[in-house]
């Protein structure tokens, strides 16, 4: 990339972060009495921008290591239990089954648990709607700008509320001082009426938005972002949990004596309507977003010179490596969409509980201080043994992998060797390390951060080994609890030039919210459900695949000298091809939230989240005691936990609300 064009990008994401984190509080709660209305805070653009931050600021902040929902599902583990605290980590508290009606986690309803209360950020979309129009110094086409801007947001909560409750209250004006007992204590909505109301919200704001943001804009929403949002929630519609959900939720019906959710049953016309309304909308979206263009990330830049010799050696395999290590961090690159950007001076995000420290051995012997870089957010054994081999298979699927010895211990090839070709700058040359960390594909070296490989940050290449003592693993005397827990790293959301001591050291760029793999592996699912396997689908799945370094998915599960006789041709059934893209999203978005999402649409997250998330020793010394497997934190999922309970309070103050069920 451009280097003076990164830095514009790199200046607008840290200008647009500090916009969003003024508070969102509802700035109706300010105004004195008899001293200042509400109009006044609409007098000239600069307020009413302020007005706007508000509405920006409801994103959820899934930058933020306690706050954020990337750690439901199975891919993430913090220290909880290595500090025996309950606080903090409000992902992991649901999945250990901490959920409660009181002060529910992640609760968006009313704003608990480490979330915003999206009611309030709605009601503030609703203000900024009725009084936009009496800004003085904006132009007619500005305030269309920032109008449909709001609705667009305004819709997003909604759907976010959808996602978490099911059924909710939709709150499209905000109440008046007149208002009937129907509105002031307003019942939930059915789920099909629910989603309609996002759809037609986002489909109004559409038409209104810039076709394309400019550099000074970045993270404001557009028609790309929109779109591509659109096809996201028209997906979740028609999927199962959804559409026709009688098994879990048959008997949970309204005070008409109706289910909230539809009853259509697989094949309906009305159930495939859904399906065919969401390729129309992911289709739109990736049109849109490819003239745009937006893309798949690929790395164009010289390597770092820690990495220049190797880079010479194995060019191909590193540029591959880059592309994908590169993928997130690099500021506003051409595959994020749209994504949530953060304040300058915010800490305790993903990049600074998942980065490790600098060794000794690079500053003198002196311990650098900790702070941004805190060792500890680390992987699951789950999520680790998800990555494909290098045949871009399942280790379960590929008989060239050697299943029943993947915890003995064996060294990587000597750098001498021409065994160690494909592995230079990916592995250390005669490193001991456990079987399974060898042969695997791309992602797996990219992402992770293990025994033997390596650790881009600091802007160092540090060699890590990751037990206690060495380069990533667990030292005591800078923390008894700060360290790795399953022994396996995350270095995903971690720029190679970010730095511990303070936020300055830290190269800012965007969490994403949706991003164009994401398109491309939606119309792959979508276009299975409606017709099953097919070239088409294939050619989908392959776009992510070949970023990816991987053989294309035809090829490798129709092979029987790589794919096992009880997995060979999976891909030409429509049950079997669905699991496949479910895999491939699982790992493409692996620890950015996307598995939980995908396995709770599927209604197979009891099946999928009641096993303990297990890892190494990660507080040993030595590789001997280090590579033995632990369960770290048991897991807890009911059929109750589909639903995110609605608190107490809430159903105290307004009688009409029926709780969840199960709650």
């Amino acid at each position: 990339m451009n280097i003076i064009k990164k830095y514009f990008r790199k200046c607008a994401t840290l200008l647009l972060g500090f916009i969003l984190f003024i508070s969102c509080s509802d700035f109706l709660d300010i105004v004195p009495d008899n001293t200042i209305s509400l109009e006044d805070y609409f007098a000239n653009k600069e307020m009413a921008y302020n007005a706007l931050s508000n509405v920006y600021a409801g994103i959820p902040n899934n930058q933020l290591i306690h706050n954020t929902e990337w750690l439901l599902g199975d891919d993430w583990l913090g220290q909880r239990d290595a500090t025996k605290s309950h606080s903090g980590l409000a992902g992991s508290q649901v999945m250990e089954g901490l959920q409660n009606t009181t002060s529910p986690l992640l609760g968006f309803w009313q704003g608990s648990g480490y979330a915003t209360d999206l009611y309030e950020v709605i009601r503030s979309a609703n203000t900024f709607l009725e009084y936009i129009h009496l800004v003085k110094d904006m132009s007619d086409a500005e305030k269309g700008q920032w109008i449909a801007q709001v609705k667009f947001l305004k819709a997003y909560y909604h759907f976010i509320l959808i996602q978490h409750y099911g059924p909710i209250t939709i709150v499209d004006k905000n109440l008046e001082p007149n208002s009937t007992s129907e509105e002031l204590f307003a019942d939930r909505a059915k789920i099909d009426d629910c989603f309609n109301y996002v759809i037609n919200l986002i489909d109004e704001a559409i038409p209104e938005l810039d076709n394309e943001n400019m550099e000074d804009q970045l993270g404001m929403v557009d028609q790309a972002a929109a779109k591509a949002i659109k096809a996201r929630i028209l997906l979740y519609r028609a999927s199962p949990f959804y559409n026709g959900n009688k098994d879990l939720f048959g008997d949970f019906y309204d005070h008409d004596g109706k289910t909230f959710f539809p009853m259509d049953e697989p094949g309906s016309p009305n159930w495939t309507k859904k399906w065919d309304e969401a390729l129309v909308a992911v289709n739109e979206a990736i049109k849109q977003c490819e003239s745009d263009g937006f893309g798949l990330y690929e790395y164009t830049d010289q390597p770092y010179k820690f990495d220049m010799d190797d880079w010479k050696e194995n060019t191909e395999a590193m540029k591959t490596l880059y592309t994908l290590r590169m993928l997130i961090v690099d500021p506003w690159n051409k595959e994020c969409i749209w994504g949530r950007t953060y304040s300058m001076g915010q800490s305790s995000t993903i990049q600074d509980a998942s980065n490790i420290r600098l060794p000794r051995t690079f500053t003198n012997g002196v311990q650098e201080t900790t702070g941004n870089s805190y060792n500890w957010a680390s992987a699951t054994y789950q999520v680790m043994s998800r990555y494909y081999t290098k045949n871009g298979l399942p280790i379960e699927a590929d008989r060239t992998f050697d299943r029943n010895n993947m915890h003995r211990i064996v060294s990587t090839p000597q750098e001498d060797s021409l065994d160690y070709a494909p592995y230079r700058g990916i592995l250390q040359p005669g490193f001991m390390t456990v079987s399974m960390y060898l042969n695997r594909e791309p992602r797996f070296y990219a992402n992770l951060g293990i025994s033997g490989g390596y650790w881009r940050g600091h802007q160092f290449r540090i060699d890590t080994e990751m037990y206690g003592g060495t380069p990533g693993g667990y030292d005591p005397s800078v923390s008894q609890t700060d360290f790795m827990w399953t022994g396996i790293g995350v270095q995903k959301f971690v720029h190679p030039e970010s730095k511990s001591g303070s936020w300055i050291r830290q190269i800012h760029f965007p969490y994403p919210i949706i991003r164009m793999a994401d398109l491309y592996l939606m119309k792959a699912e979508i276009l299975n459900e409606l017709k099953g396997p097919s070239q088409q689908v294939y050619d989908e799945i392959n776009k992510v695949r070949n970023r990816a370094g991987i053989p294309n998915v035809e090829v490798v599960w129709s092979d029987p000298n790589l794919c096992n006789s009880q997995y060979l041709n999976r891909h030409q059934t429509k049950d079997g091809l669905r699991d496949i893209i479910m895999e491939e999203r699982s790992i493409e978005f692996a620890f950015e939230g996307s598995r939980y999402w995908d396995i709770v649409r599927y209604k197979k997250a009891t099946s999928e989240f009641n096993t303990p998330v297990t890892g190494w020793t990660g507080n040993a010394y030595g590789r001997q005691n280090f590579f033995r497997l632990e369960v770290k934190q048991r897991r807890q999922f009911l059929n109750r936990n589909y639903l995110w309970p609605i608190s107490l309070n809430e159903l105290n103050t307004n009688a009409n609300i029926i709780q969840n069920p199960g709650w």
